[in-house]
């Protein structure tokens, strides 16, 4: 994931309370169990010595009612200004995390973004296509057009004769236009970063659209028994589009774990460790930041240690030793490094690693 949506408050000073805890009403005791979770918050903050004005804050705003579907997550951040970072995700909490810390705990929102991606899903029949672009946690469209509609000739005639051959190609021919509209919706998308385009519908039209795509920097995907009317089949395509989302998740997660195995056989691309990777973030070499949070927030990393590493005003004063977890994220942040989710057994039993810059 990019963290450049973290660069402002990277800016801001600490120390911080952070608070990560459904919110979610799926259930009758649900507004009780809210309650509960934020009273839990609230009183772990204060015995790990927050600022009773900080906790305020953090609580009024974790008390706040949300009419969002379950599951949903709260992550919320606050300093002496107030709170500084306030976003619901639609993610699963089991257990509420409160810290009091110089740098903000972003643990849960981070691993959330990282599995978080865009793609397209265009369900077509012989008149055209839907065509959305959805994020991988949200059922509904960020933006949905309709392609093609040309409906004169769609249907082949059944009779016999020249006749008969001659509409058919008609037919064929209103089913290829209708194809390339589709797929000139599609381009669009692929030309503003999507990578990844899920076909459902009628399987002529969805070969149609996917030779009309060839060339596009997109991975097609063909969904199997998704079609585009409101038949009653609304579960199974999005049974099929979930189930094609976790392929997804985990290829790109190998293709990262597999570029850093590549790159172990190369002097100067990879940095393991807590130690080596700070350093490397010292020197400007960090491109992508490998990072176990569970693994890592078991360590701590001196910035003292590191002179030169850039936490931002966040890790001022740099005395105190911070958890590894909070100080490499910040310093991914800092220095404009992707962040990706691995586990340490991916990591050759290092918490964190590092995909280096080359020079």
């Amino acid at each position: 994931m990019r963290t450049t949506d973290l660069t402002n408050l990277y800016e801001q000073k600490g120390p911080f309370a952070s608070v990560a805890l459904d919110v979610s009403h799926n259930s009758e005791r649900g507004a009780e169990e809210h309650r509960l979770h934020a009273r839990e918050v609230r009183k772990s903050l204060l015995d790990q010595g927050a600022d009773q004005s900080i906790v305020d804050a953090v609580t009024a705003r974790i008390e706040e009612q949300v009419s969002e579907p379950a599951p949903v997550a709260r992550v919320v951040v606050a300093n002496a200004d107030g709170v500084v970072f306030d976003e619901t995700i639609p993610a699963q909490v089991n257990a509420p995390v409160a810290t009091w810390s110089p740098l903000p705990d972003l643990d849960t929102w981070v691993e959330h973004q990282d599995a978080r991606f865009a793609y397209v899903l265009a369900l077509v029949d012989h008149e055209g296509g839907d065509v959305g672009v959805y994020y991988s946690d949200v059922k509904e469209p960020e933006e949905e057009t309709t392609a093609g509609g040309e409906t004169e000739h769609v249907h082949k005639v059944r009779t016999g004769g020249w006749s008969s051959l001659r509409y058919q190609h008609v037919s064929e021919n209103v089913w290829r236009h209708n194809a390339q509209d589709v797929a000139e919706a599609i381009k669009g998308h692929a030309r503003s970063g999507v990578r990844l385009v899920l076909l459902g519908g009628d399987p002529y039209s969805r070969s149609a659209v996917a030779d009309a795509l060839d060339g596009v920097p997109a991975e097609v995907v063909h969904l199997e028994h998704a079609g585009r009317a409101d038949d009653g089949g609304e579960e199974s395509l999005w049974q099929a589009v979930r189930e094609a989302l976790v392929e997804q998740a985990v290829a790109r997660r190998l293709r990262v774990t597999q570029e850093l195995k590549e790159r172990l056989g190369r002097e100067g691309a990879v940095a393991t460790g807590v130690r080596d990777v700070a350093d490397a973030f010292v020197r400007g070499q960090v491109e992508t930041l490998l990072i176990d949070p569970v693994a890592a927030s078991d360590l701590t990393l001196s910035p003292s240690a590191h002179p030169g590493l850039d936490l931002g005003a966040a890790g001022e004063p740099p005395e105190e030793d911070l958890r590894a977890d909070l100080a490499l994220v910040a310093a991914a942040t800092r220095t404009g490094a992707d962040v990706s989710i691995a586990r340490r057994g991916a990591l050759g039993g290092a918490p964190v690693a590092a995909l280096l810059r080359w020079g």
